[in-house]
């Protein structure tokens, strides 16, 4: 039986909500918004919303936020897992302001109080900034009436999810009767996330858009929807059955997802699918795409694969990995949703990132391959993550998933445990020492938690409480307490309370792993010598910094640079008895001397080509290395060895913006970086007293300067020089160095 839609105006809400809705076209509301609303959420009641993709939770989650602001009980923090997520939101919640609505946004600066949040009614931040911002105790928390947790099903991912229930945990201990609203996917135990929050649950299949989901083989796909098998003949026309599957939602003018399982196969498989495209694109839209391909492959030193990815955008397809940088990975994005390009083949991470619907998915590869782990399937969540892209509101009447079969039998298992099958539960991944040792460290650094009693009454609130046994809990928060007491992170009294001890306070602070910190601790207290290499693989001997991967016909290659750094290094190497150790260290040495390149001034092309990474690995390498820099110089303040602060300050500006000791002050001025600050040491201005004193005219005709980078480099010296916003933002744009490190790079695995 279809369900009725309710009108908005029939909500309790304030007036001038309605009316701002409804002048952006939002009258009605979907049927799960509507179970949502006849819920006590509007009376501050904790709600988890567990529905399908473009099924409105977002709308939910504002109105709620926008009822708790204008009612008076307190600003609205909207947590998400990714950045990118995160500016998506942002961009759409400044509509909000013309009811006087301000909204503000931190991904950044984990060592920063976030103060300029303060004045904001909407703050938005992932997870981990949240976090990072208890861990200071920020006074305006105590301010907060409404947490939004987006994509709360994440806690059931390794890495986000012990993160995302220790927040929520602290927020409702350290904020009296805030109230939680939580978005999530359909996911089987959505019960147990209500329990856990004290929530009324809504949950619901509904989509604006209806899914059918199915398998494809021999020239046909079986779709599965509402007990009902349909099938669809797909025209083979083409060498390439893909293609044929592809082509035939185009030839209805719909657009395309294809996901495969390696970046390798994202290149291949748009390779494959580029030539039969033109036909579906208009000529304007082809001079589009020529732009924007120029944009990203057209100068002489791009690296290859952004010149590939340009050639594929200018034939209206484009691959999407994690190994793209940011403004490649934006203009791709937006070129899909302006149905410019008609296909992007991708990672499961875009499943996971910004809203990016199509009229059919198609799921190529079910199987993932990890080299400690081998080919396994998929869990039915990611699967069902993909597959509800499918459908784009306001142009689709329908929406499909499908997946690629090669044999009968295979179609039957494709069937039977992905098309017909719930997704699996979600379970706490808190169990994990690593996690606990951080979060238990964060909680007695804010004097948050002082004994075993308040420690025990924390962990109560998590999810983790909620599904595992107590003899399990205990035996985790026990070792957890004595890796940090042993370490000299936390002291216990003779009355049995926790402190931490200075070192420990700042750890928690830099928000990086307590091992990390020991390891530093110990390594940089035996020496006061140093050298570049030592310093940047002991950073990358720590856990909180991403690796590349060492491949079995590298290996051999850095085996011998280890050996040609052994006396500089201030790890030794592990004993070679131990496989999976030594494939580690190896790993450490090659991002280390990819490192060392950066800050060499190796030309990205090189770098991207050297190491067989793309510049978003590039990107997130040195953030994380550059934090990690700025860690080690505060430990060694903290340690008083002091002899190795001024090289970790320099070396820290150096991976910053990828230079030389000789231009770092040139790098320092907006809108030059590595590029320019070299060609003007090039022509012996060296300083800025050498830049104050040449001609604006002569600077200007230094090549890659031009007129607009002189007169910022001028203004920004001291003289009277006006530049318009356009001017200011093409300077943003042009700029060729990493300025903002914190805000680059999504935290992307794959």
């Amino acid at each position: 039986m279809e369900r009725k839609n309710i009108r908005l105006e029939e909500l309790d809400i304030n007036k001038r909500i309605i009316t701002h809705l409804q002048a952006q076209g939002i009258s009605e509301l979907f049927p799960p918004q509507a179970s949502a609303f006849k819920t006590d959420v509007l009376n501050g009641k904790n709600l988890v919303l567990a529905i399908p993709t473009s099924s409105g939770k977002t709308l939910v989650a504002e109105i709620c936020m926008l009822k708790a602001i204008l009612d008076g009980r307190g600003k609205a923090l909207y947590l998400v897992p990714l950045k990118s997520l995160a500016r998506e939101k942002y961009a759409e919640f400044k509509k909000y302001e013309s009811l006087g609505i301000t909204t503000s946004m931190s991904v950044g600066d984990y060592d920063s109080p976030g103060k300029s949040l303060h004045d904001a009614d909407i703050v938005i931040v992932t997870t981990e900034r949240a976090d990072s911002l208890v861990r200071h105790k920020v006074e305006w928390l105590n301010d907060v009436g409404i947490v939004v947790a987006d994509e709360v099903h994440l806690i059931n991912d390794q890495k986000r999810g012990p993160t995302l229930e220790m927040v929520l945990a602290k927020l409702t201990q350290i904020v009296k009767d805030i109230q939680i609203v939580a978005l999530s996917a359909t996911i089987s135990n959505a019960n147990q996330i209500a329990e856990w929050l004290d929530a009324e649950l809504v949950r619901d299949t509904w989509r604006p858009v209806p899914l059918s989901e199915g398998v494809y083989l021999d020239g046909k796909i079986s779709f599965y929807r509402d007990g009902k098998n349909t099938q669809r003949r797909i025209n083979r026309t083409r060498r390439d059955e893909l293609a044929d599957v592809v082509c035939d939602t185009l030839d209805e003018d719909g657009q395309v997802l294809v996901f495969v399982s390696s970046r390798r196969s994202t290149i291949a498989v748009a390779k494959k699918l580029a030539p039969f495209l033109r036909r579906y694109i208009s000529d304007e839209a082809m001079r589009q795409l020529s732009k924007g391909a120029t944009k990203i492959g057209g100068a002489p030193s791009a690296p290859e694969a952004s010149k590939i990815l340009a050639r594929l955008i200018a034939n209206g397809a484009a691959f999407h990995h994690a190994g793209l940088d940011n403004k490649e990975r934006a203009l791709v994005e937006d070129y899909f949703k302006e149905n410019l390009l008609k296909v992007i083949v991708a990672t499961p991470t875009l499943a996971a990132g910004v809203n990016l619907p199509s009229r059919r998915v198609i799921v190529r590869d079910y199987r993932r391959y990890e080299p400690e782990r081998g080919s396994y399937p998929i869990p039915i969540l990611e699967y069902k993550q993909m597959a509800g892209r499918a459908g784009r509101p306001k142009y689709d009447e329908y929406g499909e998933a499908v997946l690629i079969a090669r044999t009968e039998p295979e179609q039957d298992f494709l069937i039977d445990n992905y098309t017909l099958s719930e997704p699996e539960e979600i379970t706490s991944k808190l169990a994990s020492p690593r996690a606990v040792r951080a979060h238990l460290l964060a909680s007695v650094a804010a004097e948050m938690t002082r004994n075993r009693e308040e420690i025990d009454s924390l962990i109560a609130g998590t999810f983790f409480s909620h599904q595992f046994d107590q003899w399990e809990i205990n035996q985790h928060v026990s070792s957890a307490l004595g890796f940090l007491e042993e370490g000299s992170l936390i002291e216990t009294s003779t009355d049995g309370s926790y402190t931490a001890t200075p070192l420990g306070k700042r750890t928690s602070e830099l928000y990086i792993d307590p091992y990390t910190a020991i390891l530093l601790r110990d390594v940089l207290s035996e020496t006061d010598d140093h050298n570049i290499i030592g310093i940047l693989h002991l950073i990358c001997h720590t856990p909180d910094q991403p690796l590349t991967y060492v491949t079995k016909s590298e290996a051999e290659e850095y085996e011998v640079t280890v050996d040609d750094y052994l006396d500089k290094l201030m790890i030794e190497p592990p004993i070679e008895e131990s496989p999976r150790a030594y494939s580690d260290f190896l790993a450490q040495i090659k991002t280390a001397t990819l490192l060392q390149d950066w800050i060499s001034e190796k030309t990205e092309k090189d770098i991207t080509e050297r190491y067989n990474v793309g510049m978003g690995d590039v990107h997130r390498f040195v953030q994380s290395a550059e934090w990690l820099t700025y860690a080690a110089s505060e430990i060694s303040r903290i340690i008083n060895a002091t002899s190795h602060i001024h090289f970790l300050h320099n070396l820290r500006s150096r991976l910053r913006y990828g230079v030389r000791s000789d231009i770092l002050e040139l790098v320092d001025l907006k809108g030059v970086g590595r590029v320019r600050g070299r060609m003007l040491h090039s022509h012996n201005l060296v300083n800025l007293p050498d830049l104050y004193k040449v001609p604006i005219e002569e600077l200007a005709r230094i090549p890659t300067i031009g007129t607009s980078i002189a007169e910022s480099i001028k203004k920004q010296l001291g003289f009277d020089i006006k530049l318009t916003d356009t001017e200011t933002e093409d300077l943003i744009d042009d700029d060729d160095s990493i300025d903002s490190m914190q805000t680059l790079l999504e935290d992307f695995g794959a």
